[in-house]
């Protein structure tokens, strides 16, 4: 890895390195720290998994005006999505709720679920998944890059087929 100074910071994922060195002799190693709203409120990638636990994984996402997350199913995996900024229906098991900055919704594991979003600025979540649910460190500019990213949707397909 590239030693890393404060000045050579300027990307998210150099700043989550930046992090990451500057704590690592701290106790905590395999932990992530830093401010979630400044990187959520920067990116601009349709998902950005910022860390992956043994457990549960963080992910920033940004959702264009008229865009959404997609229809999905995690028989396997809780998903939490605080909602930073935007507005979006939230549809649960064909049931729909809009919600707003900072609103927050769990998603247990096999609810049919997709955020769509219905206003007129781009939508910012950050979201917690519980199996991790994707590859550590993908990032996916847009909803299409993630369709075509066989190698994640594997992972995430094999998370999911895991029982209980």
């Amino acid at each position: 890895m590239k030693q890393l100074s404060v000045h050579s910071v300027t990307t998210l994922r150099d700043i989550l390195k930046y992090i990451i060195v500057s704590y690592s002799h701290m106790p905590y190693i395999n932990s992530f720290i830093g401010n979630i709203e400044q990187l959520v409120m920067r990116n601009d990638n349709f998902r950005e998994v910022l860390f992956t636990g043994k457990k549960s994984q963080l992910v920033i996402m940004s959702i264009p005006v008229d865009g959404e997350v997609g229809e999905e199913v995690h028989p396997n995996v809780e998903q939490t999505l605080y909602i930073v900024s935007g507005i979006c229906d939230v549809v649960l098991n064909e049931e729909h709720t809009k919600v707003s900055g900072g609103d927050v919704v769990v998603v247990t594991p096999g609810t049919r679920h997709n955020f769509i979003n219905v206003g007129n600025e781009v939508v910012k979540i950050i979201t917690t998944y519980s199996p991790p649910n994707h590859l550590d460190e993908r990032v996916h500019a847009t909803i299409q890059d993630a369709a075509n990213d066989k190698e994640d949707e594997a992972f995430s397909e094999e998370v999911n087929a895991l029982t209980n």
